[in-house]
């Protein structure tokens, strides 16, 4: 086998092994999921995981350590304003 068989040999396996690579990672790639709660009259520590002290709210405080927390949003009126009309 010659010089150049060797070198167009290892360029296909190497080609190869990159686009497995490839194909591999986009299939890992999954859109995240998004979830946005609407609440009436909430005050900021009226959930758990801003600490609320008298009721428990277990699985809002779950899903608040597994995903992320926006802790400045404001809207300018009630968000119930929908729900009424």
């Amino acid at each position: 086998m010659g010089l150049v068989d060797r070198m167009v040999l290892v360029l296909v396996f190497a080609s190869a092994f990159v686009a497995w690579g490839i194909r591999e990672a986009r299939a890992e790639e999954r859109p995240p999921n998004i979830v946005l709660i609407f609440t009436d009259d909430q005050g900021y520590s009226d959930v758990g995981c801003f600490g609320a002290r008298g009721f428990q709210t277990p699985n809002l405080d779950r899903m608040a350590s597994e995903g992320t927390k926006f802790t400045s949003f404001y809207v300018a009126q009630a968000v119930c304003t929908a729900s009424r009309a």
